[in-house]
């Protein structure tokens, strides 16, 4: 059953699980991926613990203490999730030891709701980086505009950190600017840059499900020919992108002071066309130096039937900008296209944040002890 993702692993692809739970800790689930499935990172967002949480398995005792002592909700959510992430990053804690620091890692994000806040998103991480208080953490930091000067100033802090919800590879390669600008900060104030890592999370399904989308109503020849492969180009000349800036001379000048590259992550793996093989986003985007995080659905799917052939990036990318040349053609505009996921990638994870913050609201009621 682990072949493929053991092949996956051998071929420089870091497995990493999309998904956090009370239940998966306690359970002995999590310590189990990580024995027998080759994984060796975790990823959680807003929607993660909106579902987990609100399930309710494994948090009524810390709730019902939360509640007696009257916590705010916002309070409550807080201690919730950096215990699962700090359980977590326990558990992975040998990961972390036996790489070096590359894997091992566990991410929790920033609120959401402060997605166009630059000092609140820095504030916010450095607070989320203490009460964690593990090495193996990355803060999650939101790619939008006002998160690259965030992410600048937590990595020049010393912060790890992972930049969730990249879309564009214009935006890719300003995230990648503000990594090296945030090394510079570090180096400058005489910081281990050995120490500092990080990850770029760049999405890819999501991309697929909207430009599919619009080609379904142009329903011509030539769009039912480019349906499925604008993803896998995007994402593909993103990786060209990252092999072009950690070859460049400003790359090499933090390297020789023991930087670590940000790796690309890639993120949003499941499929959500049946039409599609449910291991595309893994099979497919095979290259060394990166990271796949998968829903356990995937991670079983590519345990069971994934096709692992090597290298599956490396000489695509001219009939990558080909394949994204011809949706251009056909009146779909990448730029929009790529500004629509992002807007509604930080307003999906809000609605998970506010649907949270109702539902352990209506528990801390719920289980608040009578008066006197």
């Amino acid at each position: 059953m682990t072949d493929a993702l053991k092949r996956l692993s051998e071929e420089g692809v870091a497995i990493w699980l999309d998904d956090l739970s009370r239940r998966r800790i306690t359970s002995g689930n999590l310590a189990e991926l990580i024995d027998q499935q080759h994984v060796v990172g975790v990823t959680t967002n807003p929607s993660i613990f909106q579902k987990a949480i609100s399930s309710g398995d494994g948090y009524q005792t810390q709730v019902a203490d939360l509640a007696a002592r009257g916590v705010t909700v916002e309070e409550a959510i807080r201690m919730i999730t950096t215990a699962d992430v700090r359980d977590a990053a326990d558990i992975l804690r040998p990961v972390y030891e036996a790489s070096g620091g590359l894997d091992g890692r566990v991410s929790i994000e920033v609120d959401p709701r402060l997605a166009h806040r630059t000092r609140a998103t820095v504030a916010e991480a450095k607070q989320l980086a203490w009460l964690v208080d593990r090495p193996n953490t990355l803060i999650k930091i939101p790619a939008t505009k006002a998160g690259l000067p965030a992410i600048t100033e937590v990595i020049g802090l010393g912060i790890s950190v992972n930049v969730t919800l990249i879309f564009s590879l214009e935006r890719y390669r300003e995230v990648m600017d503000a990594y090296l600008a945030g090394l510079e900060k570090a180096k400058a104030a005489g910081l281990d840059l050995s120490k500092i890592y990080s990850v770029a999370s760049f999405f890819v399904s999501r991309v697929d499900t909207e430009i599919d989308k619009r080609l379904d109503v142009l329903g011509t020849d030539e769009a039912k020919a480019a349906r499925g492969k604008s993803a896998l180009a995007n994402a593909r000349l993103a990786y060209e992108a990252y092999e072009e800036v950690f070859s460049s001379e400003r790359w090499t000048a933090l390297e020789r002071a023991h930087a670590n590259r940000q790796r690309p992550l890639w993120a949003s793996t499941g499929v959500k066309d049946p039409a599609y093989k449910d291991t595309l986003y893994v099979d497919e985007l095979v290259a060394p130096g990166t990271v796949n995080t998968m829903p356990e659905a995937t991670l079983e799917a590519t345990a069971d039937h994934g096709e692992i052939r090597g290298n599956s990036i490396a000489g695509t990318y001219e009939q990558a900008r080909a394949d994204l040349d011809a949706v251009e053609k056909l009146g779909i505009s990448y730029d929009e296209v790529v500004q629509l996921l992002e807007d509604e990638g930080v307003d999906k994870f809000e609605t998970s944040w506010n649907d949270l913050l109702k539902s352990t609201e209506a528990e801390l009621k719920r289980l608040a002890p009578e008066e006197g």
